[in-house]
């Protein structure tokens, strides 16, 4: 779609963010934000961007940075949203309200305009990424996302966060920010740092991207080599390469349906 304007959506554990981006990617919209509402089943979160999206000029299409899996357009888990609050406990309704919802039609629908839906990090990794060898980004915010990249082809989303980490913890609690607030900024850069590396042994990466909001408590000068953080606005200008750069089947699946008049 040539000459087609984005509408860049951010869909985040404590914010809602979205800005209109031109073919080439300049702004062509102030970012707006939300506060996200909790408790948020899928027909909140449907109320609260096409809200969000009333806030902003004319688009063509739509991309969304999810917090969740997403495959094939549909819901997979979604850690943030299956709770009544933020660093809350699983709540099982939210959890089987999620579970296997068809986001992307369910927005395209709301958005009446093509619509892709991926992981924030996916999304994030769009814009970052430089499309030479193995690249991995992980983005630090109310949870930790991971994508990962070969030769610029975004692999099917994987939540690398989730494996055992500290004292039984897993990299997504132990560097969330929920626990961030409980220990400390100094005991939660340590709990990264060694995430970063669990990161690389198991991915072996040729560049590490770290974004996300809480990537601002992190010092850039001690990240170590390879290692770069990226602006958090990444993860709204990758809303274009979401539509552009190459991508497994697996993850966004074929063309969003056609748009319903």
């Amino acid at each position: 779609m040539d000459g087609a304007r984005t509408l860049a959506v951010d869909v985040g554990g404590t914010g809602l963010k979205a800005l209109v981006l031109s073919p080439d990617g300049e702004m062509l919209s102030a970012r707006e934000r939300h506060e996200t509402p909790y408790p948020c089943p899928p027909p909140v979160l449907l109320d609260a961007l096409e809200a969000l999206a009333k806030t902003q000029p004319e688009y063509d299409r739509v991309s969304v940075g999810f917090p969740g899996t997403i495959r094939r357009g549909h819901v997979r888990e979604v850690p943030a949203f299956s709770r009544h609050k933020a660093g809350g406990k699983p709540d099982p309704n939210l959890v089987a309200q999620w579970a296997g919802f068809d986001l992307q039609t369910s927005l395209q629908e709301r958005f009446g305009r093509p619509t892709r839906v991926a992981n924030d990090a996916d999304v994030q990794g769009c814009a970052v990424v430089t499309g030479k060898g193995m690249e991995l980004v992980v983005t630090l915010g109310t949870g930790v996302g991971s994508a990962v990249f070969f030769d610029g082809a975004l692999l099917p989303h994987m939540e690398l966060s989730h494996g055992r980490f500290d004292e039984g913890l897993s990299i997504e609690v132990a560097c969330g920010n929920h626990h961030r607030e409980k220990i400390g900024a100094k005991a939660w850069r340590k709990l990264v740092a060694s995430a970063l590396d669990a990161f690389e042994a198991m991915v072996l990466p040729d560049h590490l991207y770290i974004g996300g909001g809480n990537a601002k408590h992190l010092d850039p000068d001690s990240l170590g080599p390879n290692r770069s953080l990226v602006p958090n606005i990444s993860g709204l200008l990758g809303g274009i390469k979401l539509w552009e750069r190459q991508t497994a089947a697996s993850v966004l699946g074929d063309s969003p349906a056609p748009v319903k008049s």
